[in-house]
């Protein structure tokens, strides 16, 4: 078995802070905006598509950006640096409009990381990439899970206040950025400065890239924010309460199963464990509109956790298995830039459906869609 990197563990460990701090907020920021601040479903989620697409957006250029430069912690430290500054806004000036300026700032921050920090996750991986990617999203995940415990305990502890738990979430945001500063570029194999645009990346890219570039593109204009899950669960349970559990049940199952179907990837191939997990996506969006039983719920947030680890590391570790190092950083940001904007078109077509003609609809777009996409992914790409 091989040893993963500290440094892996290290930003493993910043984004397990990071993600506490967001997990404390995402799923009570839905709430939040409808209950308390009375927005529209519609609403809901522009604001979650706006926030996802500029993180996209961004996640494109300084992918690129690192690439140019040769430089990939730089951008690590001041993208968590921003995401932290941004959380306890809407617990200081409780409205629409400040909900919307957090989350895309935050969004700002994780656009100017993510790209540089997975290209360097794969520079530390040795022929492991699953595993490395893998163990990242369950420490991420960890946080996740901790995350909206700790909103449910103060939720009960301070009688619902909502602004009290956006101001104290800054502080595992805190301890993350600090973290950050003992991150470092390796040496051995720092890439070079890069003249090629996109343009030119784009041309030389190998036609298994372009295959999953498009068909991840379809994918995410169904794959809407998790938001939208939420917020389903409490049109079936009544409560806030109990879909809170079913997200946080949700994040236990994906922190549990990425490191070990990581490493499955590296064994089986990327394209066996990534088309099994759309497969498990159409299901899981199949069963929240096809049944009302709070029960039955509890199983597909578990199969829902089974596709997350099956998708979200395993599609960089797929790439980064494709495209050399130099390159890396444009590659994960540009199909990352481009998924944003279309899980914004998304976020904002599933709010307008289940506005218009239900909950049920969306989920069952979502479903037909991602099957299609995992039948395609089957066919049309290598295994790797």
């Amino acid at each position: 078995m091989k040893h993963l990197h500290k440094q892996v563990i290290l930003l493993s460990l910043v984004s397990l802070f990071t993600d506490m701090a967001s997990e404390m907020l995402y799923p009570i920021t839905p709430i939040f905006l409808s209950s308390v601040l009375g927005a529209s479903m519609a609403v809901v989620g522009m604001i979650e598509g706006l926030a996802e697409v500029t993180a996209g957006m961004l996640k494109g250029y300084f992918g690129f950006l690192s690439d140019k430069l040769g430089k990939r912690s730089i951008f690590v430290v001041f993208g968590y640096g921003l995401s932290a500054a941004a959380k306890p806004l809407p617990g200081i000036l409780p409205n629409t409009l400040t909900v919307l300026f957090s989350r895309v700032t935050d969004r700002i921050g994780k656009g100017i990381r993510t790209a540089p920090r997975d290209a360097l996750l794969a520079n530390y991986a040795d022929n492991n990439t699953g595993a490395v990617f893998g163990f990242h999203r369950a420490m991420d995940t960890v946080g996740a899970v901790a995350g909206p415990l700790l909103a449910l305990l103060m939720l009960n502890f301070f009688k619902l206040n909502y602004q009290t738990i956006f101001v104290i979430a800054f502080v595992p945001s805190l301890i993350a950025v600090i973290f950050t500063f003992y991150v470092k570029d390796q040496k051995s194999v720092l890439i070079s400065h890069t003249k090629t645009n996109l343009n030119d990346f784009w041309k030389s890219s190998p036609s298994q890239y372009k295959i999953l570039f498009f068909l991840i593109i379809l994918f995410s204009l169904v794959n809407s924010s998790d938001v939208f899950l939420i917020l389903k669960s409490k049109n079936i349970s009544g409560s806030d309460t109990m879909a809170i559990a079913g997200y946080i049940f949700y994040n236990i199952i994906y922190a549990a199963t990425s490191y070990p179907i990581g490493k499955l990837s590296d064994k089986l191939g990327k394209k066996s464990v990534f088309v099994i997990g759309l497969l498990i996506f159409s299901v899981v969006y199949f069963g929240f509109a096809s049944f009302n039983s709070y029960a039955f719920i509890w199983i597909l947030f578990a199969l829902y956790g089974i596709y997350a680890s099956s998708t979200e590391g395993v599609l960089k570790a797929w790439i980064s298995d494709i495209i050399p190092d130099q390159n890396r950083g444009t590659a994960i940001g540009l199909i990352t830039m481009s998924s944003s904007i279309a899980m914004m078109i998304g976020s904002i077509l599933a709010g307008f459906l289940w506005d218009e003609f239900g909950p049920q609809v969306p989920f069952y777009f979502s479903s037909a869609v991602s099957f299609l996409v995992a039948i395609s992914l089957f066919k049309l790409t290598r295994y790797y």
